[in-house]
């Protein structure tokens, strides 16, 4: 059984890794059920394993260094953050094979609202072509990320995990590279003009989620 929890109000960042660690390791020992836990947190920057200085421009927010995988990434009100909390000794040890599960989960969600997204080799997450911006200088359609992917495994038990842009304030990404990406941008639901909340977002989650990872027997 995979347990859905969804937090009231804004998250403390550093108390959210605290309890998934708490989680991850009841998880693997039998102790408890997986997890699904949908947050949101206050305005601030994480920085991943791969994080690289040059890639904070301005430590406008409180910056916390994270043990998941990826670069820089922002997490704020209105950005719907899915912290996923699976065994993988149950589902197999195969690290590719989850992290496309969960591009796939989101990329199912998106099209409850009929819009497309897609991955790109080189750049983890979810995108969405911008055909009505101006092209890049080489020619090349512009790209805009609406979910990034970052999970941990200990002991094969997955945490961390998604965050998908509903309607935050997207100036807030200006203070660092968004992943380490130069000149594709960001973009939300609402800011690609649908009506979607926050709820919305949820139920399609949800609805979805048992086509990429099926109920565990027993």
């Amino acid at each position: 059984m995979t347990e859905w929890i969804t937090a009231p109000g804004l998250t403390d960042y550093p108390q959210a890794v605290a309890f998934m660690e708490a989680r991850a390791a009841a998880i693997h020992d039998g102790r408890a059920d997986e997890l699904i836990w949908l947050v949101e947190h206050p305005p601030l920057y994480t920085a991943g394993t791969s994080a690289r200085a040059e890639d904070l421009l301005s430590a406008r927010f409180p910056v916390h260094e994270t043990g998941r995988g990826g670069q820089y990434t922002y997490h704020g009100p209105g950005q719907r953050v899915v912290y996923v909390m699976l065994d993988l000794n149950r589902r197999g040890r195969d690290v590719r094979a989850f992290v496309k599960a969960l591009e796939s989960w989101v990329i199912d969600a998106l099209t409850e609202f009929n819009l497309k997204g897609e991955i790109r080799d080189g750049r983890v997450g979810v995108w969405i072509a911008r055909p009505d911006k101006a092209p890049l200088p080489d020619g090349s359609m512009r790209e805009d990320k609406i979910a990034a992917i970052g999970v941990k495994l200990r002991r094969w038990v997955s945490f961390h995990g998604i965050s998908i842009n509903v309607e935050p304030d997207l100036g807030h990404y200006a203070g660092i590279v968004p992943c380490g990406i130069q000149g594709h941008g960001v973009t939300s639901l609402v800011d690609l003009g649908l009506p979607v909340g926050m709820g919305d977002l949820d139920l399609a989650l949800r609805a979805g989620f048992a086509r990429h990872f099926p109920p565990l027997a027993g």
